[in-house]
């Protein structure tokens, strides 16, 4: 397996594995409240996402940017948290909400690409030639998270359109759920 395969399947697992719910949450919760006609928001959205993860992974691997492994772990599922409260009340950040969403999503992506490093920081602190082993493991990362857009904008896309059910309670169920799980996470990983 030449550099490229192996670094993409790594990216791709840390986003498919279930040791990676803290960002499949994440990533659920921030397009829940998306359609499949919302796709050009959800595209900037999950840019500026991929921007904020994609600086901080490059910084903090070539040893630029250097953060708390405990810090982290915690602030990823606190991010969760934020989202689904956000979610939770849509009409307080109507006006500016989508540049509010978009600077979230880069913030938040920062704070993401620290886990991304934490979890690939010692392979690649042995390879000599870094481009290729991050390039390859942050296009692995963003087709996972390309496919689990594309599965929560289907998902509630058919059930607000076709089943009629209410979306209110869908962005409710996503980020309730997501936001439980990810408060005992945060609970689980204070850094003390």
């Amino acid at each position: 397996m030449n550099d490229f395969e192996l670094y993409f399947k790594l990216g791709w697992e840390h986003i498919m594995s279930i040791a990676a719910l803290d960002h499949l949450l994440f990533i659920t919760t921030l397009t829940s409240i998306y359609l499949l006609l919302d796709w050009k928001k959800v595209l900037i959205l999950i840019t500026a996402f991929t921007l904020g993860h994609t600086l901080t992974l490059f910084l903090s691997v070539l040893d630029f940017i250097q953060f708390n492994k405990n810090v982290v772990e915690f602030l990823i599922p606190l991010t969760i948290v934020i989202t689904a409260i956000v979610n939770f009340f849509p009409s307080k950040w109507r006006g500016h909400s989508q540049k509010i969403k978009y600077l979230i999503a880069l913030s938040f992506g920062l704070i993401h690409g620290m886990g991304f490093a934490n979890s690939i920081r010692w392979m690649m602190a042995s390879s000599q030639h870094l481009l290729i082993p991050l390039a390859s493991f942050n296009i692995g990362i963003e087709v996972a998270q390309a496919l689990v857009v594309v599965l929560v904008l289907f998902i509630g896309t058919l059930l607000i359109e076709k089943f009629r059910i209410k979306s209110k309670w869908w962005i409710n169920l996503i980020s309730g759920t997501a936001g439980l799980i990810a408060l005992m996470m945060c609970l689980q990983r204070l850094p003390l």
